[in-house]
C-alpha cells in the first residue's frame, strides 16, 4: 500500500532524528548550529510513533477482522504467531544492542549509553516484560515492540468476545467488534491515555490503535461518510476534555488512511520507489538505528568533543550508516532466509500465515 509506505518511511526517518537530538553528546555540541530544528526533533518528531501505532490498528483490523466479524479460528495461534515475528528480528537487533553499547562505552561515558545486561534483563527483553518488569531497555524504542504485541493481543481477544457474544445473543449478520473495540478507544482517550502511570499498557495507547481499527471499518466504501465524520467528532471531543498533540496526529493519521481508502488512492499514492524501499525496510531501520548511532557518537565525542560542525556532520554519518543498516537487516535478518529457517526450526507450526488459516476455513463453510 503506498500510502501506508510513504507514512511510515517518513516517520521511521523522524524518529531516527529524534533519537539523534535528544540522546548522546553530538547533538549538544551541534546544537548551536541549528537550535530551533534539533530542539524541534527532540521535543516533537517522537510523536511520528503515533503513525505507526494507527498504522498497525489499520492492518490489523484489515487481516483480522475486515468486517467487523473475527475471521480467525485459532486467537492464540495467531497471538503466537505475531510474537515470533516481532521477537526474532527484534531479538537479533538487542543483540547488535548490547555490542554498540559495549563499543561505545570504551570511547566514551554517557547517560544515553545502556548498561551491561544481566540474564534477567535479557530475558525480560526477550519476553517483551521488560518495562512490566522494571527493566532498564537496552535499547532505544524496544517499548513499542512490547506495547505493538499487547495491542495486538487486546484487539484480538476484543474480537473474539465480539464473536462469542454474537453466538450466544443471536445477534444475526450485525458484528459486535466494532462496537467492543469503539469501547476500549473511549476508555482509552477519555480515562487511560490521561494518566501516564498507564503507559507500560497496551491500553494507554489503545485510542490510536483503535482509532486505526475503527478507520478501516468506517472506510468501507459501500458504508457512509458519517461513520468517519463520526469518529473525527468524538476523537474532537476528547481533545477539548485534554487535549494532547499525539491524539491529534493519531487523529489526521487515521482520517487519511479513511480517506485514501474511501477514495480508493491508499494502494496507489504516492508513487515514489523510494518511500515504497524506506517503507519495507522502516522497522529494521527502527531496530537497529540506536546502537549505530551510539557507536557513532561515541567516536565523535573521542575525537571531536567540542567541534559543532564536525559534530552535525556526524549526526548526518549516524543517519546515513542507520539506514544502510536497516536496509542490511531488513535484506539478511528480518526478511532473509536464514531467519526464515530459524523461525521454523523453532517454531515448526507458526510459519503458516494467518491469511491462509482463514482461507482454510472458508473453503470448509
Amino acid at each position: 500500500m503506498a500510502c501506508i509506505d510513504a507514512l511510515k518511511a517518513i516517520s521511521s526517518q523522524l524518529i531516527v532524528l529524534h533519537h539523534l537530538a535528544f540522546y548522546g553528546p553530538m547533538s549538544d555540541a551541534a546544537h548551536v548550529l541549528a537550535p530551533g530544528l534539533l530542539d524541534w526533533f527532540s521535543q516533537y518528531a517522537r510523536i511520528a510513533v503515533q503513525v505507526f501505532l494507527v498504522i498497525s490498528g489499520f492492518l490489523a483490523a484489515r487481516s483480522l477482522a475486515p468486517g467487523g466479524h473475527l475471521m480467525v479460528p485459532r486467537p492464540l495461534q495467531a497471538i503466537w504467531h505475531r510474537y515470533q515475528k516481532l521477537v526474532v528480528p527484534y531479538t537479533a537487533a538487542i543483540l547488535i544492542a548490547i555490542a554498540g553499547a559495549a563499543i561505545a562505552r570504551t570511547w566514551m561515558h554517557h547517560d544515553s549509553i545502556p548498561g551491561a545486561p544481566g540474564l534477567h534483563q535479557f530475558l525480560a527483553h526477550v519476553l517483551l516484560l521488560h518495562n512490566v518488569l522494571d527493566f532498564d531497555a537496552l535499547s532505544a524504542g524496544v517499548w513499542y515492540v512490547a506495547i505493538d504485541l499487547q495491542l495486538f493481543a487486546l484487539l484480538m481477544v476484543a474480537l473474539w468476545a465480539a464473536r462469542r457474544c454474537e453466538q450466544w445473543f443471536d445477534v444475526g449478520g450485525s458484528p459486535m467488534g466494532p462496537l467492543v473495540v469503539a469501547g476500549l478507544a473511549l476508555a482509552s482517550l477519555f480515562w487511560f491515555n490521561r494518566d501516564a502511570t498507564w503507559d507500560i499498557w497496551a491500553i494507554y495507547f489503545f485510542g490510536a490503535y483503535g482509532l486505526g481499527t475503527l478507520a478501516f471499518w468506517a472506510s468501507e466504501p459501500e458504508r457512509s461518510p458519517v461513520a468517519l465524520l463520526l469518529l473525527c467528532a468524538v476523537v474532537l471531543a476528547a481533545l477539548a476534555v485534554d487535549f494532547r498533540l499525539r491524539i491529534a496526529v493519531a487523529l489526521a493519521i487515521a482520517l487519511l488512511l479513511g480517506t485514501a481508502r474511501r477514495g480508493g488512492w491508499l494502494e496507489h499514492w504516492p508513487q515514489a520507489q523510494f518511500l515504497a524501499f524506506f517503507g519495507r525496510i522502516s522497522y529494521s531501520v527502527f531496530l537497529v538505528h540506536f546502537p549505530i548511532c551510539l557507536v557513532v557518537n561515541a567516536l565523535v565525542f573521542h575525537l571531536a568533543p567540542q567541534r559543532p560542525v564536525l559534530n552535525a556532520l556526524g549526526m548526518v554519518l549516524a543517519w546515513l550508516l542507520s539506514n544502510a543498516a536497516g536496509a542490511l537487516f531488513h535484506r539478511y535478518v528480518e526478511s532473509g532466509a536464514p531467519l526464515r529457517a530459524l523461525r521454523l526450526a523453532l517454531w515448526p507450526a507458526a510459519h503458516e500465515p494467518v491469511q491462509r488459516q482463514q482461507a482454510g476455513q472458508q473453503r470448509s463453510t
